[in-house]
């Protein structure tokens, strides 16, 4: 049986294991948004970043990839993913349901838990823009999480308005600090 993991950000251009397969998929139910505090890979814990995270909304939906591992490295793709993933269980680990051309399929998918004292679903574009401008966190600036998942996603055709929203206003701030 295929072991498949759906990419919507940062799975999309590291996924940190050999993909054997990728997938245009859709997973309803859920939008990508930037809804999580990062308090270890885009932010620290004085200065959080935002990272994407699926939220659950009614009617909603979010387009990115299916990845599937190697049958011989099911076991080590998903430890890899849940120490990546799960560092501060604000990711809930879930089975997913997507939508592929060809057929559904289920995937290990990582979803926000609202819960979550990370979760922050009530920032509007421009707050959000101003924390992505300066959050560095374990793996680098927050600005490089935002603007590769945003020219990946444009890469593979899946239109996305406040990322690119999100993607010029921060390269303005980022600007406007070096001015």
């Amino acid at each position: 049986m295929t072991f498949w993991v759906f990419g919507y950000a940062s799975l999309l251009w590291n996924p940190g294991f050999d993909v054997a397969e990728r997938r245009p998929a859709r997973l309803n139910g859920y939008h990508r948004s930037f809804c999580m505090r990062s308090i270890h890979h885009r932010g620290s814990p004085e200065e959080p970043g935002l990272v994407l995270a699926l939220d659950a909304q009614t009617g909603a939906h979010c387009d990115g990839l299916a990845l599937a591992a190697r049958p011989e490295e099911t076991e080590a793709v998903l430890a890899y993913l849940r120490e990546r993933e799960l560092v501060s269980s604000a990711y809930l680990e879930r089975l997913l349901e997507l939508e592929t051309d060809e057929g559904p399929l289920t995937a290990v998918g990582y979803v926000i838990d609202p819960d979550h004292v990370q979760y922050a679903a009530d920032l509007d574009l421009e707050e959000q823009a101003q924390i992505i401008a300066r959050a560095v966190g374990g793996r680098g600036p927050n600005t490089e999480y935002l603007w590769n998942t945003t020219r990946h996603l444009a890469e593979l055709g899946i239109p996305d308005a406040e990322l690119q929203w999100l993607s010029d206003r921060v390269r303005c701030l980022a600007a406007a600090r070096l001015a």
